[in-house]
């Protein structure tokens, strides 16, 4: 069980999909192939169908507070302008859309990130909410809203107090994923605090010789109700999140040799912009296929 018992009705449809498939698959930001952008409700559709059991989704905000499913930072190679999104008005968001994915008959433009949510409302699917911890309590009020709790997962460093604190005053206690690289952040965590409904950690790690790689290490970890949760991507600046088992590895080599290692370590969630492969994968090993 993931979390403790006092929070059991908001963690419930997590619980039973770590119950039903191990690890978890996470679609980073939704799978974006063809006409398809990423963070867009089809971008989520083609994750599901691509056998993820949650989707990391992006937050952005308009300079007027209203909420987007967008990384800042990407406008100019994803929508063709110079311009960072959190500078812009929610109208002139609305305006721009994916640089390459319109077509005749059909624009797609940036989403709303309520808008995006609540076409999945009801549906056996989680949403991590990421890049999101600087924006609370605004849009924590704005999620309170469309009353998907139990669909929800934010994350959030370890190490940002003031954010926790945030979380803690907040009334509806949303499932929180604290990003870790050390076992120390780990146990400054507020564990078992009614106030804060912490279900999971997120492990970061740029090389192999850490804590990370002990499956005892993680053994205790989940002893302590904690959902453990690897990030198979390197970024775009070259850093590895888990230690170079990555999605690149997957394509290059092949999908045994980069999630093989962590899914032996007895993970609960891998995060992967290629949820397809790593499917294949989970039911190799599980015996399914």
């Amino acid at each position: 069980m993931f979390g403790d018992t006092v929070h059991g009705e908001t963690n419930a449809l997590l619980n039973s999909l770590g119950h039903t498939h191990r690890p978890l698959i996470v679609s980073h930001a939704g799978v974006s192939v063809g006409p398809i952008p990423s963070n867009t409700a089809m971008a989520v559709r083609a994750a599901l169908q691509s056998g993820a059991d949650a989707v990391k989704i992006d937050v952005s905000s308009s300079a007027d507070g209203v909420f987007f499913a967008f990384h800042d930072g990407f406008e100019a190679e994803y929508l063709g302008v110079d311009r960072n999104i959190q500078s812009l008005s929610a109208a002139e968001i609305g305006e721009l859309s994916y640089v390459w994915k319109d077509r005749p008959g059909r624009r797609q433009p940036v989403e709303r990130l309520g808008g995006l949510l609540s076409q999945f409302k009801g549906r056996p699917v989680v949403f991590a909410l990421d890049r999101s911890w600087w924006r609370w309590p605004a849009l924590l009020r704005m999620l309170d809203g469309l009353h998907m709790t139990d669909q929800l997962l934010l994350k959030v460093p370890a190490w940002e107090t003031a954010a926790l604190e945030r979380l803690r005053q907040h009334k509806t206690k949303y499932p929180v994923l604290a990003i870790c690289s050390t076992l120390d952040e780990v146990g400054r965590l507020p564990l078992h605090e009614d106030a804060i409904n912490l279900v999971g950690v997120e492990l970061i790690t740029h090389d192999e010789d850490h804590p990370w790689f002990d499956r005892e290490v993680i053994v205790r970890l989940h002893r302590d109700r904690l959902l453990t949760w690897v990030n198979s991507e390197t970024l775009t600046t070259g850093i590895p999140l888990f230690a170079g088992y990555d999605d690149e590895r997957a394509v290059n080599e092949s999908p045994a040799a980069a999630w093989s290692r962590i899914l032996d370590l007895g993970v609960y969630a891998v995060q992967t912009e290629l949820p397809w492969l790593l499917w294949y994968v989970r039911e190799g090993r599980n015996g399914t296929l």
